[in-house]
């Protein structure tokens, strides 16, 4: 559980000290889906960033994005995504609940067009974070981060540790990834040991797919590629933030106004962070059945970003083009 706590409270940090999107957990690989999954994701604005939050607070499907769909011509949606009629249909689900598209039918069909254009340039840079509380139990580290840095989907790639981090730390992971020694004991809990390096997200890279002891398999991930990867993390992250866990079920169980940890899932009976999901329950000694705290974690996340739950309307008729 050290992880797990260490990781919401990174996380909580990072979202104060800056105005970036954090999220928790998200898939960087390319050509195989689940294949790296990152501790947190920061994403950093770019100039468009205003006109994201006003378009939704969901993620928008990439494949929805890069649909034959325009502004201002409506086009049947099996005509507009590619692959089987049931796949296009569920892809209009997603883009019209995400408030991406609108559909209505003509001539007997369903057909779709974008609602509002898609801000392109939201966001600037994206920094993937692999949180090691325990430099002594490093587990598939040093495997982990030479994916991310020999990929590159990721602008800079940083370890996150409480271990004091000596010279043979630095020597075994790659030289590009940038060290952060974390005490949330400190005023500024956050002190860089090394510097990131910035990698070339722009161009192609190579993704470590399996190793063996006389061969690892790799794949060659070109650009337009990782630029795909690039937009999915990034509204992935948008879309999930990093509050996905869940909140006790428990007498116990504390929040904001009770021990100052602005909504995480605090135990009073432990003392400490826990993951509701794996640690709490009547297996627990010192559980007693309540109802979960009442905590709305959107609205914590609305409150202290500027992620808006509610945009009211960017995904908008479009006036006067139902003449095309």
């Amino acid at each position: 559980m050290r992880e797990f706590a260490f990781e919401l409270r990174l996380c909580a940090h990072l979202e104060a000290a800056s105005d970036s999107v954090v999220a928790r957990q998200l898939g960087t690989a390319v050509h195989d889906p689940g294949g790296r999954i990152v501790d947190v994701v920061h994403v950093k604005p770019g100039p468009a960033f205003d006109a994201r939050t006003d378009l939704t607070p969901d993620e928008i499907p990439v494949a929805v994005l890069e649909a034959d769909v325009g502004v201002g011509r409506w086009r049947r949606v099996t005509d507009a995504f590619d692959g089987p009629a049931e796949r296009a249909r569920r892809l209009a689900d997603a883009g019209v609940e995400a408030g991406f598209l609108e559909r209505t039918r003509r001539g007997g069909h369903d057909v779709v067009r974008q609602a509002t254009r898609y801000p392109e340039g939201w966001f600037d840079s994206l920094v993937g974070i692999e949180n090691k509380p325990d430099l002594g139990e490093p587990g598939a580290l040093e495997a982990q981060l030479r994916h991310d840095v020999s990929l590159g989907v990721l602008d800079e790639v940083v370890l996150a540790t409480e271990s004091y981090v000596t010279g043979a730390h630095l020597n075994r992971i790659p030289e590009e990834v940038g060290v952060w020694s974390v005490d949330f004991d400190r005023e500024d809990p956050v002190e860089v040991v090394r510097e990131a390096t910035p990698l070339d997200a722009a161009g192609p890279g190579v993704e470590v797919l399996d190793s063996h002891p006389l061969r690892t398999d790799v794949r060659v991930a070109s650009a337009e590629s990782k630029a795909r990867q690039r937009r999915r993390v990034a509204e992935r992250a948008y879309g999930k933030g990093w509050r996905t866990y869940d909140l006790p079920a428990c007498e116990r169980a504390e929040t904001d106004s009770e021990s100052g940890t602005d909504g995480l899932p605090h135990c009073a009976w432990k003392g400490r962070l826990v993951d509701a999901a794996a640690e709490c329950g009547p297996d627990c000694p010192g559980y007693a059945e309540s109802d979960a705290p009442d905590v709305d974690l959107d609205a914590e996340r609305a409150r202290r970003t500027a992620w808006n739950p509610d945009p009211g309307g960017a995904a908008r008729r479009q006036a006067g083009l139902d003449d095309f």
